[in-house]
């Protein structure tokens, strides 16, 4: 078993657990539906691109 005198302090809560929602709020608040668009906006210019030249 684990020796109770070891000097270990563990924090009571939370159990390792980061909740990022409430520790950091980002300018850019983007959901993956955008970028997925935005990629292949991308993909659709760069094929339009090809295209032209």
């Amino acid at each position: 078993m684990a020796n109770q005198d070891a000097g270990v302090n563990l924090p009571g809560g939370f159990g390792g657990l980061t909740r990022f929602s409430e520790e950091y709020d980002s300018i850019f608040n983007l959901k993956p539906t955008h970028v997925i668009v935005f990629i292949a906006l991308i993909v659709i210019f760069r094929i339009f691109l090809g295209v032209i030249y």
